[in-house]
């Protein structure tokens, strides 16, 4: 295959990296890495007066049991924090999913975020933000106030993508770096992948459409930190971390960012074949 990346042993992994990575043990430890580094950009934020922006993914999601843990341990303050999400499911009318839908990511982070951190602590709900398919443009608009991005948390999705920044045909790396916030498609690959592993691969049930914040904001953030865990991440987070930089798998563009990294567990750090 010309991808000799893929066959770089666990022991290995890292060595000569263009997008820095740090191989870990456990899901649980990818998990609590994730968690910390939200912590410590929050923390830091309150330290100095000023507020917080992190954009946050619907997965990975084993952090945020650890993050609500210890914000009530810590009784830190989210009252200068804004959560921007990367992503949510739309029905083939462009509309939110119902937030009662299992796949909600909004009802996701309502119960499984939110309703885990005391009141007291917790951010305005205007401060909790989503996409929204009826004003795309909130979000840059939004970022713009704010004064930019501290730290981008994901994952990487089966197509290289980055919340749902998948490839698009014949757009060349520059544009695709630009793109904003929009209304996509979800691309066939993604859609097996993502039934597969929420819904017992019930294919018919998942959506066709979503609204996804741009790789505009995501490679503009002033971190950005990722998390593997899955089997199929094998050979994700080889590319990811090796590839040559293209817009056809798009988290290869974060290579050229000052600040980005890669958690990877024990299982992704296997050998793909």
């Amino acid at each position: 295959m010309g991808c000799d990346y893929y066959h770089i042993p666990p022991g290995e992994l890292g060595q000569g990296s263009r997008l820095p990575l740090k191989v870990l043990g456990s899901s649980g430890e990818v998990f609590y890495e994730l968690a910390l580094d939200m912590i410590r950009e929050i923390e830091s934020g309150n330290a100095a007066g000023r507020h917080t922006v992190l954009i946050c993914p619907v997965g990975p999601v084993g952090q945020y049991p650890i993050f609500a843990r210890l914000v009530n341990e810590r009784r830190l303050s989210l009252e200068r924090c804004w959560f921007i999400n990367m992503d949510e499911y739309l029905t083939d009318d462009d509309e939110w999913i119902d937030e009662a839908d299992p796949l909600s990511f909004r009802g996701f982070m309502a119960r499984e975020v939110y309703g885990r951190i005391d009141p007291e602590l917790l951010m305005p709900p205007e401060q909790r933000v989503f996409p929204d398919p009826h004003d795309p443009g909130c979000i840059e608009r939004l970022v713009g106030e704010l004064g930019g991005v501290d730290a981008c948390f994901g994952g990487i999705g089966i197509t290289g993508h980055l919340a749902f920044n998948e490839p698009v045909d014949g757009m060349g790396d520059e544009e695709f770096s630009r793109l904003p916030t929009r209304v996509v498609d979800i691309r066939p690959e993604t859609r097996a992948t993502n039934c597969a592993a929420d819904l017992g691969g019930a294919l018919e049930a998942m959506p066709r459409r979503a609204i996804t914040i741009g790789m505009c904001d995501i490679l503009g953030a002033r971190k950005i930190r990722l998390g593997v865990f899955r089997g199929w991440h094998r050979a994700v987070c080889r590319r990811a971390a090796y590839g040559t930089p293209t817009a056809d798998f798009p988290v290869t563009l974060a290579q050229a960012h000052p600040d980005a990294l890669l958690y990877v567990n024990d299982v992704a750090a296997g050998t793909p074949f």
